[in-house]
């Protein structure tokens, strides 16, 4: 396990994300690479539910809001990139 995945997991218990959060949050890292197909897929099924439509949408809505050295989170998330119309 690399020390982003391990801090990532601090993060995600610390803050107490959701399942759905934390999809978006693996989704959207400052990862080289892009996400995948299912990881997306299974974000796009999660929107179904009005409770997980909303956590989704707020983080997506924080990771736009991003800058600096984020910039990967903007960048996945923006509609070029599908996260926004997957």
């Amino acid at each position: 396990m690399t020390t982003s995945a391990l801090r990532r997991q601090v993060k995600n218990i610390v803050h107490n994300y959701s399942e759905a959060e934390i999809k978006v949050r693996e989704a959207t890292s400052n990862d080289p690479w892009g996400p995948s197909s299912s990881l997306m897929s299974e974000i796009a099924d999660l929107t179904f539910n009005v409770v997980a439509f909303a956590e989704v949408m707020g983080m997506v809505w924080k990771r736009l809001n991003d800058s600096g050295k984020n910039w990967r989170h903007v960048y996945k998330v923006s509609p070029q990139n599908m996260m926004v119309s997957y």
